[in-house]
């Protein structure tokens, strides 16, 4: 079972609601191998939508990037952020939002909710597939077996559709490793699949808040 839950509650509320529970950061803070589940991950050769030619440093990079402001149209140099900081762009500074360029030369503005469905799911597992797949593998393992996962998340929001709170990237972990929407079309035949062939290499290690070791390599 993988929950969701906000890093800003104290882990001993978190595990006082789920006794025996991995809590596992998923931040851009995290002090394991964790942090390269975050958006703000620098892994490199992340393919922009829609623009070929195109990579980008992480997922923010592209999110952030191809926004459109009233002040300022996409901006590609944000593509070759490595440093975790000043990614955001914002309205303080650029003015209203008019929304996601469909591709970096494109004509097409995205409203919000759309862009999120083009740009940001599809980067995001992009990234859970060539970048971090050996992290989903043990996530799908230990949900598999059995175990309680938690993981941790500044926004918890796990609603498509809802445009008033962030999309909450753990949220889509969860997703991804369980199949379900807006992953669960492409992966429930196949993750059927690999869950059969993982019962039989089950682990042996105990259960515990502390085996956070299943995540950091």
């Amino acid at each position: 079972m993988i929950i969701i839950e906000s890093k800003r509650k104290k882990p001993a509320t978190i595990l006082k609601k789920y006794p025996n529970a991995i809590l596992a950061d998923v931040t851009s803070g995290a002090k394991d191998g964790l942090a390269k589940l975050s958006p703000f991950y620098p892994h490199g050769g992340i393919p922009v939508p829609f623009s070929e030619g195109y990579t980008a440093t992480c997922v923010e990079a592209i999110w952030q990037g191809l926004k459109v402001f009233e002040g300022a149209d996409v901006d590609t140099s944000l593509f070759y952020n490595d440093t975790m900081k000043g990614l955001k762009r914002t309205v303080r500074r650029f003015g209203k939002p008019l929304g996601h360029r469909k591709g970096v030369n494109g004509t097409e503005l995205l409203g919000y909710i759309d862009a999120r469905k083009l740009i940001y799911i599809p980067t995001y597992k992009w990234v859970l597939e060539n970048k971090v797949p050996h992290i989903v593998e043990r996530l799908k393992a230990a949900n598999d077996e059995g175990k309680t996962i938690v993981l941790l998340d500044y926004d918890t929001n796990a609603d498509v559709e809802n445009s008033k709170k962030p999309l909450s990237h753990a949220s889509l972990i969860k997703a991804y490793v369980e199949g379900i929407y807006p992953y669960g079309e492409i992966l429930a035949s196949e993750n059927k699949q690999k869950k059969a062939s993982r019962k039989s290499k089950k682990s042996k290690k105990k259960d515990n808040n502390q085996e956070l070791n299943l995540f950091e390599k």
